[in-house]
């Protein structure tokens, strides 16, 4: 007889390609891993890896039989969030990934209070600009900012008209003025950000006559984001941010917006799932609690 345990072994064994990894997920020993993906092929009579000392492969068998033992955990997990019944009575772990600055300034306290909402329900935060791959890493959702085009996820819009702006505090245009134009830039220390060791130095605007991109240069570089928001705040220079992430700076007078007249680049937030029956009753309602809270957010802009 088949094990879920063992099953839902050998989906994420697939997912990270290595059996020790799978295995730290669950608290077992690499061996422990290997002898149930081993018990699993028994039960199936077939091969499902093909291994060797440097690396570890999914067969033919076995990558067709992935999608029905995915399918076989998702429709278990459905079954389970049907009968838990109330949804005000949530169980059960939920891993969410965020990036840097939403998740620790917005989504810290919403999802403090979404869990004493839910008492019974464990909530896992990982927050990172790294952008978190929903299929291999160990999250269920992800919310992400920019434009979701790959069709293999699943994506629901939070903030569809999110944009960035450009920022500075009030200190720093005191002491170095204000730039009254995208080429006047040039001019002022820029706060850079970099991701998978690019520098983001090419700030891009959406004009009229099409994309306007302006180069930048500053002596400040972070791959963190919050980063170069504290940075902004500070005095440090001019950062290009994403409104979520600095309205409530704005409104409490820390950073004023330049060159409103300007649209910014369109920086949508979606909540990003690798399959629809993923979307359980706690992230149906986390879905909908962020996306409430960052309307009025939204309309401030």
């Amino acid at each position: 007889m088949i094990r879920l345990d063992d099953l839902a072994l050998f989906v994420r064994t697939a997912a990270l390609g290595s059996f020790s990894k799978a295995a730290r997920e669950v608290n077992l020993l690499p061996g422990q891993a290997s002898a149930a993906i081993q018990r699993l092929e028994r039960e199936l009579d077939i091969r499902l890896f093909a291994r060797s000392t440097r690396s570890l492969r999914l067969t033919e068998e076995g990558k067709r039989y992935l999608p029905f033992a995915q399918d076989a955990l998702d429709a278990l997990r459905e079954g389970y969030d049907g009968i838990r019944g109330d949804a005000n009575c949530l169980t059960g772990t939920l891993q969410i990934a965020a990036p840097s600055d939403f998740g620790r300034n917005l989504l810290l306290p919403w999802t403090s209070e979404f869990r004493r909402a839910h008492p019974g329900l464990e909530i896992q935060l990982l927050v990172s600009d790294q952008v978190a791959d929903v299929f291999r890493d160990p999250v269920d959702i992800a919310l992400r900012y920019g434009q979701i085009d790959d069709a293999s996820y699943v994506a629901l819009p939070v903030a569809p008209n999110n944009r960035r702006v450009l920022v500075a505090s009030p200190a720093y245009l005191a002491r170095y003025g204000r730039p009254r134009s995208l080429d006047a830039l040039v001019d002022h220390n820029c706060l850079q950000y970099r991701l998978r060791g690019r520098t983001y130095d090419r700030w891009s605007f959406p004009l009229a006559t099409g994309a306007r991109l302006v180069q930048v240069s500053g002596r400040l570089v972070s791959d963190d984001a919050e980063v170069v928001r504290r940075w902004a705040l500070a005095g440090e220079g001019i950062a290009y941010k994403s409104w979520l992430d600095v309205s409530q700076d704005v409104a409490q007078g820390r950073l004023e917006v330049l060159l409103p007249e300007l649209p910014g680049e369109p920086t949508p937030l979606h909540l990003v799932c690798p399959h629809r029956r993923q979307f359980s009753p706690a992230v149906k309602l986390l879905h909908a609690l962020v996306e409430e809270r960052c309307r009025p957010l939204a309309r401030d802009a």
